[in-house]
């Protein structure tokens, strides 16, 4: 296995380039939005916009071209909401020519946990929420089928919603990031509940508890064996994108599938220069690409080599 090494030269030349903001290719007629590829930028629009849509996203009169036929719903992972998950992801793909949708959910009703942290109830739940949101989108787009980009949780939950929920009708494109599909032992280091709470945003002011969705992401778990005795499901394209560096999904590979209708991508098999973590990942203009590539194959551009830094 081959491992990244340089880290002082990745973080000299990281150190040039994370604080830019980086506009990529508009489509005709479309707004445009500033995409920035450093995951700092999710937390300060948490502290300053709490429970705004990320750039480009939820505009509910948005109808979907020839070009990009279906809308993009993006979901968040554990501890976090839609704000601080997809400030870069969310205006690249609006950027792109996508009627893209984000929700927050799995919030506990009455937790006292401030700025909506997301994704704390039972998966069940919660697939649940993105069903009747799904839904939404379907009705306000006129639309058949939506493409699906989660993180974190949002690459793990959405296969309860597909596989058990009759989501494998309505969704055409799965794109997952750091997901969990055959669950994390956390690299054997802490308790599932304060290993997340430490790394992921929000989760400091998570009472303890409030989590019921924690101990889902475990090897073994109930929900993991449900998602494995079905997934990949007939139908629907997959593609999973996970980095050696992840601190939370262990092995990194639980974030992969098998079956023809799967591509799995480990981001350091296609450049060494990207030491992107759990967190990182979701802002990196490495894995944009990849997205894009995903959602788009007939127009899938080479991903760039560029330093990404773990945000941890």
């Amino acid at each position: 296995m081959r491992r990244v090494t340089p880290f002082k030269f990745i973080a000299v030349l990281a150190a040039a380039t994370l604080g830019v903001t980086v506009v990529p290719a508009v489509a005709h007629g479309a707004t445009k939005y500033p995409v920035p590829y450093y995951f700092s930028a999710n937390i300060v629009a948490a502290a300053t916009q709490p429970g705004s849509p990320p750039p480009g996203a939820n505009n509910w009169s948005c109808k979907p071209s020839t070009a990009h036929p279906r809308a993009v719903v993006l979901v968040h992972g554990l501890f976090a909401n839609m704000t601080d998950n997809w400030q870069t992801m969310s205006p690249l793909l609006a950027n792109n020519g996508y009627c893209v949708f984000a929700l927050t959910y799995g919030v506990p009703s009455g937790s006292g946990v401030p700025f909506e942290t997301g994704g704390l109830n039972a998966m069940e739940q919660s697939a649940a929420e993105l069903s009747a949101f799904v839904d939404k989108v379907l009705a306000a787009t006129k639309a058949n089928q939506v493409d699906i980009v989660g993180h974190s949780e949002g690459a793990t939950m959405p296969d309860y919603y597909i596989e058990y929920l009759g989501g494998a009708a309505k969704v055409k494109r799965y794109v997952g990031v750091s997901g969990v599909k055959h669950g994390t032992d956390l690299h054997g280091v802490g308790t599932v509940f304060a290993q997340l709470q430490s790394l992921l945003p929000g989760g400091a002011s998570v009472p303890l508890g409030s989590c019921v969705s924690c101990n889902q992401f475990l090897v073994g778990s109930d929900y993991i064996e449900k998602i494995e005795a079905r997934a990949p499901a007939a139908g629907v394209i997959y593609t999973n994108i996970a980095t050696r560096y992840d601190e939370l999904v262990s092995p990194y590979t639980s974030s992969f599938l098998s079956g023809k209708n799967v591509t799995n991508i480990t981001l350091q098999d296609r450049c060494l220069l990207d030491a992107s973590d759990h967190l990182s990942i979701i802002s990196s203009p490495i894995t944009g690409q990849h997205i894009l590539n995903a959602l788009d194959p007939a127009h899938a551009r080479p991903a760039p080599c560029v330093p990404v830094l773990p945000a941890v």
